[in-house]
């Protein structure tokens, strides 16, 4: 069973973008979710998660400007991007974890097709 993230798009610098995961009841009880973003040539890099319990954890770069929520009932994850700059460029996933906290890309599975967040100045 995988994730599936959608809701990216291309944006000028300093618009705002909401993804979406969507995930299946079984994965998203009781584990926490991330989302990780990559661009050619780099490796995944963590950009924000959340807790079943709704804790959340946000790199520098996100912090102050994603936030990271979660509709239990949806069984959906998102990612409320704003005040975007070209550095955000990248292809965004979302996974799941039973390591609330973890930032280690390893410590991820269920890695679905990601979305690509394009953002020009």
């Amino acid at each position: 069973v995988q994730l599936q993230a959608s809701g990216g798009g291309m944006v000028q610098a300093g618009d705002s973008l909401r993804l979406s995961c969507a995930a299946s009841g079984i994965i998203f009880s009781g584990n926490a979710m991330g989302w990780f973003r990559q661009t050619p040539g780099k490796e995944r890099e963590f950009v924000a998660g959340i807790g079943w319990r709704g804790g959340t954890d946000y790199s520098d770069s996100a912090k102050g400007r994603f936030t990271v929520s979660s509709d239990n009932a949806k069984n959906t994850v998102y990612l409320e991007m704003n005040s975007l700059k070209p550095e955000d460029t990248a292809v965004y996933s979302c996974a799941v974890s039973r390591r609330w906290g973890s930032r280690a890309a390893n410590d991820y599975s269920n890695w679905g097709q990601g979305t690509q967040v394009t953002v020009s100045s």
